[in-house]
């Protein structure tokens, strides 16, 4: 691949593994650009002053977001950004969610640098990386409520976050300096976009692809 001048941002909790994949991107590029995020809030605010990057190196777990709700938040705000997820978990089911949600390629933290290195090089060429392992695609009952989940626009995906934390309309508008008004509007989209016909069956239904519940996001500021 041709040395060019890249731009990464790695948002992981973790300075320890932040400064591994920091190891492997500086070895495979000259010139490259980095920076680093430790939660949720951090990686929207840095892609809101610079959405120019060729790749995000996403944690699933992060302050601010547990399971998936993160990725869809950032395939949601910012669609064009391509994204891996980098993942202590190394479950099937977990991987093909994250590839159906968006992402562009699933990196295990057990893997190797060279390995770590090869995956990277293959999403930036344009292809796709997961576990060879991994069958990606096959479908289950669940798929079709991912993909409607990965419909929803970035406010519809924090108020869903908030619901599944038991907020109230006006908890959420207040957190989201919004009106009530336009909180029951992302309801009611969020309820459409989801098939269900009440707040309870969509925190259901969210949960239905994750384990444990949803921590709210915080919007940026």
């Amino acid at each position: 691949m041709e040395h060019a001048r890249y731009r990464f941002l790695i948002a992981d909790d973790h300075p320890l593994f932040r400064g591994a994949l920091r190891q492997a991107l500086e070895g495979m590029f000259d010139g490259v650009v980095i920076v680093e995020t430790g939660s949720v809030d951090e990686m929207s605010k840095a892609l809101e002053e610079d959405e120019d990057v060729d790749l995000v190196l996403l944690d699933l777990n992060m302050p601010g977001v547990r399971g998936f709700s993160g990725l869809l938040y950032l395939r949601a705000q910012f669609p064009t950004v391509p994204v891996m997820v980098v993942s202590a978990t190394e479950d099937p089911v977990a991987i093909r969610r994250c590839m159906e949600i968006g992402a562009s390629g699933f990196i295990p933290k057990s893997l190797g640098i060279e390995a770590i290195r090869s995956a990277i090089a293959k999403v930036l060429d344009g292809g796709v990386w997961t576990p060879p392992d991994v069958d990606v695609a096959s479908r289950d009952e669940s798929s079709d409520l991912v993909a409607r989940l990965a419909s929803l626009t970035p406010q519809q995906v924090r108020v869903l976050m908030m619901l599944s934390e038991g907020l109230l309309n006006k908890q959420i508008a207040y957190e989201l300096s919004v009106s009530e008004a336009t909180v029951k509007a992302h309801v009611s989209a969020i309820l459409q976009k989801l098939g269900v016909e009440s707040r309870t069956q969509a925190v259901i239904a969210a949960s239905k692809i994750e384990a444990g519940q949803w921590q709210a996001l915080q919007p940026a500021t």
